[in-house]
């Protein structure tokens, strides 16, 4: 962990420039450190997804309407001030990345982090393993 999913309308964006997105939203959360200046997110665990969506509908139905939602699950134990850095940094890097097209057209961007216990979820994963050498 963590995993980030961004969610977004058709019209918001070409798919380079939403690769582009979660590259540098990956960073962000590879940038990460607690109060002690520790990594927070393993890189191994890291992952960022888009998924376009083809039909929506987004407030009044204006087809110049768009929208990015994103949702960041991670393990839970972290302390809210790492939760708070990291919701803060992704949302400031997502708002840079939209920055003309919020200043052009109706444009709702969100995003929310959500914690899960170790209980219920199984992993297998080699990524850890491999970027220790």
């Amino acid at each position: 962990m963590p995993h980030l999913t961004l969610e977004y309308s058709a019209n918001l964006a070409d798919a380079s420039n939403i690769g582009q997105l979660c590259e540098t939203l990956a960073h962000v959360l590879d940038a990460q450190r607690d109060e002690s200046g520790a990594r927070v997110y393993p890189r191994g665990g890291i992952r960022t997804r888009a998924l376009r969506c083809e039909q929506y509908f987004v407030a009044d139905g204006n087809p110049g309407n768009a929208f990015l939602h994103g949702c960041l699950k991670i393990g839970a134990g972290r302390s809210q001030a790492v939760r708070r850095a990291t919701g803060e940094a992704l949302f400031e890097a997502i708002k840079q990345h939209f920055a003309h097209a919020f200043a052009s057209h109706g444009l709702a961007l969100s995003l929310e982090i959500v914690e899960f216990s170790e209980e219920g979820t199984w992993k297998h994963n080699n990524l850890h393993a491999r970027l220790k050498t």
